[in-house]
């Protein structure tokens, strides 16, 4: 999060988060398990999947409730470290 970013929100904010990866079981309940590690009440009407034109990327978007900048950097952190990800937008 730029500081620019860091300025302009105010918590508690919604929050959208984009995880790119290869589209796999596996890659969805990995990435769901890390977003409910930090935003356990996250509404499953908040959560989007899109799959890439040839079918060989999913775009799995989440919009969370953030109480803190801290929890944001935290999830993006541990999302980007997770197998399978290539990219945290």
């Amino acid at each position: 999060m730029t500081s620019e970013q860091q300025q302009l929100l105010t918590f508690p904010t919604d929050y959208p988060i984009k995880v790119v990866g290869r589209p796999s079981v596996e890659f969805r309940a990995r990435i769901h398990a890390v977003v409910i590690r930090h935003a356990p009440d996250v509404e499953t009407e908040r959560i989007s999947e899109r799959l890439s034109a040839n079918g060989n990327f999913l775009s799995i978007s989440y919009t969370i409730r953030a109480v803190s900048r801290e929890q944001v950097e935290a999830l993006a952190r541990e999302l980007s470290a997770s197998e399978g990800v290539l990219m945290v937008l």
